[in-house]
């Protein structure tokens, strides 16, 4: 499961610096998988909290959901489709939660309503550091080397802090079934969570960058460094909320927000309809495999 998020979900934290040319894969793919497994140990016990406390299970439906969730992953990896970690196990959990006829919905309404902010955050977000950067920008004037030194060291840095975000937010995807199960303790887990995600990235993250940073809006460096901003700040305040939410999510959101300031004729609105396509369908994928893998391999 962390390798699929891994592969899947790096391209939210490096893919516009990858695709924009500024940084090359493999350096930016090292770096965030450390800062993802730093950001985990550090800061991913909330949405463990959070995610455990959806339903009760036991080991083996935590398997289940689990695999549920990763095989949702992949498919959606392997289309190239840039989609939700945390929609893919909430959907499982559920299928799990209506067989134990328990879902806690007053968490499940927490999450759900923290989904539907994240893009509309990122969005706003990019929109606000466009103007913010711009200004700024505007008002030094540095050189052409200059200008392109500091959007190559902010890049850098914004990649490493979102991939901290990632790994502080996300950690919970991977393991919290586990903790809920009562088989894993919360430092184990985000150890353990924090490396396979970091594994994922380095191995298989590449082709999901492509439709992140260059098919769904053309960004130039600046724009990609707004973005990769956004996404950080946007997913680093559910974190302190608690709730791990769509990094997906967060990065459209930014890269749909540079593409509305640029204007609407610069979004693909082909690639667009693709992904919320796949944000809709992922719950319910998911929910079905686990109902599916408990009917096949039964409930014990």
């Amino acid at each position: 499961m962390g390798w699929a998020l891994g592969a899947n979900n790096a391209s939210n934290v490096i893919g516009p610096a990858v695709t924009s040319r500024m940084l090359r894969f493999g350096p930016a793919a090292f770096m965030a998988s450390l800062f993802v497994l730093i950001g985990a140990m550090l800061q991913g016990r909330s949405g463990i909290d959070t995610l455990s406390s959806l339903t009760e299970m036991t080991l083996h439906q935590a398997v289940l959901v689990s695999v549920s969730a990763a095989i949702t992953m992949t498919l959606m990896t392997i289309w190239r489709l840039p989609v939700s970690t945390s929609q893919a196990v909430v959907g499982a959990i559920l299928g799990v939660g209506v067989l134990n006829r328990h879902v806690d919905t007053a968490t499940l309404s927490k999450v759900v309503t923290c989904w539907v902010g994240t893009p509309i955050g990122g969005a706003l977000m990019a929109m606000v550091l466009y103007r913010v950067l711009a200004a700024l920008h505007n008002r030094f004037q540095p050189n052409l080397l200059e200008s392109d030194s500091l959007v190559r060291i902010g890049l850098a840095a914004a990649g490493a802090y979102g991939a901290f975000a990632l790994g502080a937010n996300n950690v919970a995807n991977v393991t919290a079934v586990f903790v809920r199960a009562g088989h894993l303790s919360v430092s184990a887990a985000t150890l353990i969570g924090g490396l396979s995600i970091g594994l994922g990235i380095l191995t298989f993250s590449k082709g999901v960058m492509e439709t992140v940073g260059s098919r769904l809006v053309r960004l130039d460096p600046f724009s990609a460094l707004v973005v990769l901003l956004a996404t950080g700040f946007t997913i680093h305040f559910y974190t302190f909320i608690g709730v791990p939410i769509s990094t997906s999510h967060a990065v459209i959101g930014a890269v749909l927000g540079i593409g509305l300031h640029k204007g609407i004729r610069t979004v693909s609105s082909r690639t667009l309809v693709s992904i919320l396509s796949g944000w809709i369908f992922t719950p319910f994928v998911a929910g079905a495999l686990v109902l599916a893998l408990v009917k096949l391999l039964g409930e014990s």
